[in-house]
């Protein structure tokens, strides 16, 4: 049990403690008397905010009058559907909805913790570790599907056989460490992000915090988009084809 609970953890805990400890037992995990915990509830609230503003906003789509928050996503789109296009290429738009999701759950789960009585999942390791752990199923599956295991280990031996000895120790090491340093990089720039703006907004209420929390929101685009980056420039490895 985390030392504080926010108010929506208490509230699953208090009225939702069976259905956690079911999922539990499902995974081969103990019970607990309060088995929720912050950084679960919030990610919960964030695909349910997720699922709920795109539904809204599918019904409201409109090319002569796009409403403000319409045009917000479409500026999104089209800059990720860019900077895909530009890691990736043409076949960029195969990949595309992965790497939207990705973004927007993680700049979702950054910007939660401004608002008053939330905080951001991604400042526990579990979050970021689990996109990490995501991306890097996802790339190394899609290096499979577009070569075939067999060329895509071919990968890892280098362009020489005679190097292969000592390639493949290599590019083994080099991507198991790809899901520790999307982590790290992630949970510790969102932790201390975290910390300064709550440690501003206990010293004074005028001013300074509104910089601090205007940085937080700078801090969350900007991790969600290295985060979202660095995945494909990962697919982008793992699908080229050798010539």
């Amino acid at each position: 049990m985390e030392a504080h609970e926010i108010w929506l953890t208490k509230l699953f805990n208090d009225h939702l403690a069976n259905v956690g400890n079911s999922i539990l037992t499902m995974v081969g995990l103990p019970a607990q008397d309060r088995p929720w915990a912050n950084f679960i509830t919030m990610q919960i609230l964030v695909a349910v905010i997720m699922v709920v503003l795109f539904l809204l906003l599918r019904t409201r789509l409109s090319v002569d009058r796009p409403s403000k928050t319409q045009q917000i996503f479409e500026v999104i789109y089209q800059f990720l559907h860019g900077e895909s296009q530009d890691q990736i290429g043409h076949g960029a738009d195969k990949y595309f909805g992965y790497f939207a999701t990705v973004f927007l759950f993680i700049l979702f789960c950054n910007l939660i913790g401004i608002i008053p009585g939330f905080e951001s999942p991604t400042m526990t390791p579990s979050v970021p570790a689990g996109c990490a752990l995501a991306t890097f199923l996802y790339y190394n599956i899609a290096g499979v599907q577009a070569n075939g295991l067999v060329t895509y280990l071919r990968h890892f031996a280098g362009p020489m056989l005679i190097l292969a000895p000592l390639l493949i120790p290599i590019e083994i090491i080099s991507h198991m460490a790809r899901p520790l340093s999307l982590t790290i990089r992630l949970y510790a720039n969102m932790l201390a992000g975290e910390k300064v703006t709550v440690v501003f907004l206990g010293l004074t209420y005028f001013g300074v915090p509104a910089i601090f929390m205007g940085l937080h929101v700078f801090v969350s685009f900007l991790q969600a988009y290295i985060f979202v980056l660095m995945t494909m420039m990962y697919v982008n490895g793992a699908v080229a084809h050798e010539h």
